[in-house]
């Protein structure tokens, strides 16, 4: 069986110590996935990736936006797979976020495996957030104070991304980072809570991590910043 294999661009302490300029363009991201969540240039709003095209999710007014990316759109940090489902579920009844990350954990088969997550369903309430664009002299923790939300009810549409072991928080967030999409593209952003009514959840377990640097990231003093705040969560 061919390994189940996720590639990251950067790392997310990278990311919040500052390295906020796009380095790989999304052409050469998609190379390596179809499934994925990130940032773009400038952390300029939320990358998602389905079915192998990017979209980026961004909110500086009244109401949020989706738009499809092109090839030559820079990210500084993503992370993408070949999604391959291990476990999939059918959810008949209405849970809340919680509830129904404790049900796919107990899938799990160990606490060291990162996993890819696709949700593909119909959501009571789905509440989500669009980092906004910022230039690296800015702290992220100042960035993401200001950061738009934004709730939408009784829609459809796909939360896909991965859940991180603890060992690894740093390289990602410990636990679940996830995205959403609406099926008409015109809602979504990074997930913070959610209702879901019904749908199918998919789980797969990554065999293998692939992770790449942008080359601003050999110069970047991250020990100073991020083990002071180890335990900072995104």
């Amino acid at each position: 069986m061919e390994a189940n294999k996720l590639f990251q661009y950067n790392t997310l302490g990278a990311l919040m110590a500052g390295l906020y300029e796009g380095s790989l363009t999304i052409g050469e991201l998609l190379q390596h996935g179809d499934l994925g969540i990130g940032t773009l240039d400038a952390i300029d709003g939320e990358l998602i990736i389905l079915d192998g095209k990017a979209y980026q999710a961004k909110g500086s007014g009244k109401e949020p936006e989706v738009i499809e990316v092109s090839s030559d759109v820079k990210v500084p940090y993503a992370a993408v797979i070949f999604h391959q489902a291990e476990v999939i579920f059918k959810q008949r009844f209405e849970m809340t976020h919680k509830e129904l990350q404790a049900r796919i954990e107990s899938y799990y088969d160990g606490e060291n495996l990162f996993r890819s997550i696709k949700i593909h369903g119909h959501f009571a309430q789905m509440h989500v957030r669009m980092i906004p664009k910022s230039s690296s002299d800015r702290k992220f923790a100042d960035v993401a104070s200001h950061q738009p939300e934004f709730t939408r009810e009784n829609i459809t549409g796909t939360i896909l991304g991965f859940w991180t072991p603890e060992i690894f928080h740093g390289v990602s967030v410990a636990g679940y980072h996830l995205h959403f999409i609406s099926d008409d593209h015109r809602f979504g952003g990074h997930v913070l809570d959610y209702v879901i009514t019904q749908g199918t959840v998919e789980v797969g377990a990554v065999d293998q991590l692939d992770q790449r640097f942008p080359v601003q990231y050999l110069l970047l003093p991250l020990c100073q910043i991020q083990c002071q705040r180890s335990k900072r969560r995104y």
